[in-house]
Order: structure tokens, then sequence, then C-alpha cells
């Protein structure tokens, strides 16, 4: 499968900006996820019960060139922008791709990684071959994701469910076509359910980017200083090559 990633802009800044954020100290800075987009963001580690991955290895560096301790909000998809909003969370790191509905309501970092949406279907299944095949079929999708927004153009029998896991659920079960998803977490549940297949269409590319609110400028400044640190440095590529398949 075809993987790409970005190369950040340099901002030109220097050195660790000392940012306000949200949470209860000005030394903790409070990014919202999802943990259930790996392995962009999963729950996973010794005991189960930690929250990793790419964008949260990203999320602690752009923390600490910031001079603060990440604190992580797991949460709704959904709901993610509403507490950006809120003030409740001071930036989203969730695999969120960049969209200009979304951009009306936040601004969003240099993109950061490229992805395309893939079809998983069960591997009895060969009706999917194209675009046209998903119409009026039966389709699964992450709740306010790219897919969830992408599904209804094409048939109008799309479930929503709060994570990717109950989407890929239903499919095992048989109770829906077709999941549809982004190429990386599609890959993810793809090596964990064998009894499933990814199909490749003619999707178009999507790019995503850390969210912040539209009054955060400084902050917005200090993340995508980070990122082009990160990607001059190496750091960006072995997070790429520790996370990616």
């Amino acid at each position: 499968m075809k993987k790409s990633v970005l190369v950040v802009a340099s901002l030109g800044l220097t050195g660790a900006l000392m940012l306000t954020g949200c949470g209860k100290s000005d030394d903790v800075l409070v990014v919202g996820t999802n943990a259930s987009f790996p392995p962009f963001e999963y729950v996973g580690g010794p005991n189960g019960d930690e929250i990793m991955g790419f964008d949260i290895d990203l999320a602690q560096q752009i923390a600490k060139d910031a001079g603060k301790t990440l604190k992580i909000e797991n949460m709704n998809f959904d709901s993610l922008i509403v507490a950006l909003n809120a003030g409740k969370v001071d930036f989203i790191a969730s695999g969120m791709t960049i969209t200009p509905e979304r951009q009306a309501s936040v601004n969003f970092s240099e993109p950061y990684y490229e992805a395309t949406q893939m079809v998983l279907v069960n591997k009895d299944n060969n009706s999917i071959n194209s675009l046209d095949d998903l119409k009026d079929k039966h389709i699964a999708v992450q709740l306010g994701s790219t897919g969830d927004i992408m599904a209804k153009s094409y048939s109008q029998h799309v479930t929503a469910f709060n994570t990717g896991f109950e989407a890929v659920m239903e499919l095992r079960n048989s109770k829906v076509d077709l999941v549809l998803f982004d190429s990386e977490p599609a890959a993810s549940f793809l090596e964990k359910n064998p009894q499933l297949k990814m199909v490749e269409l003619d999707f178009a590319p999507e790019f995503y980017g850390f969210a912040v609110a539209k009054d955060k400028v400084e902050l917005l400044n200090s993340i995508n200083s980070s990122l082009s640190n990160m990607k001059q440095n190496g750091d960006y590529d072995a997070l790429v090559n520790k996370h990616m398949k």
C-alpha cells in the first residue's frame, strides 16, 4: 500500500514558545484525541491503558518544545472540535483531515501526513472494484470521520459508529457490506482481522493537520515550528518508521 509523508515548511521560529494552555496549569498542554484510530492513536501499552501512537508521539514533542507537559483527553471523534472551541483542550491530534468545513471553525497546522480512503470487505466479497460499485451499498464508518462524510455521496445506507473497531465488527458479522476508512487504520484493522481484505479505489488524497482554536495563533506557530524541526532533524521519519507498516 502506498504511503507518503509531507515535508513541513519551516517557519523560521527558534526556541520554545511559552504558551498559555487551557489546562489547570500553565505548564500543561492539553491534547484532544479519539484513541481508536491505530496507528495514529490507540490504547495499548503493557497494561492496556496507555494512549499511544504516531500523533501522540508528535504531540509529546510539541509539548516538550513548548516547555510543557502533555495531558491527553480521549473522547468521541465528533466531540473534538466542540471541546476545542469550548476551551477544554488546547489542540487536536487525531488523524483529522483538513477540510473547508472544519477550517470554518478551527485553524490547522501545516499538513503532516497524506492519506486516502480504503474499503474493507469480507474476503468472499468480490463485488466492489470501482467507486460506482459503492452505490447503494450498506457502508459502515466512524462517526464524524472523512469516511462518514464521503460515504453519504455514494449511498443512502450509511451507519456511523463511535469507533472504527465497532464498524469493523459490524462488517465481520456481515451486518454491513463494507467499511470506509482511512488507509493506515484500515491496514491496522486488517492485520488483526485476516478474514477481511482491503480494496483500493480511486479516492482523492487527503491531508491530516493538528487543529487549534482560531484565536490560538501562538500555539499554531509553535506546533508548526515543532513539526518543521522534527522533519529537519530526522525525528519525524523515525516516528514514521516506528508506527507505519
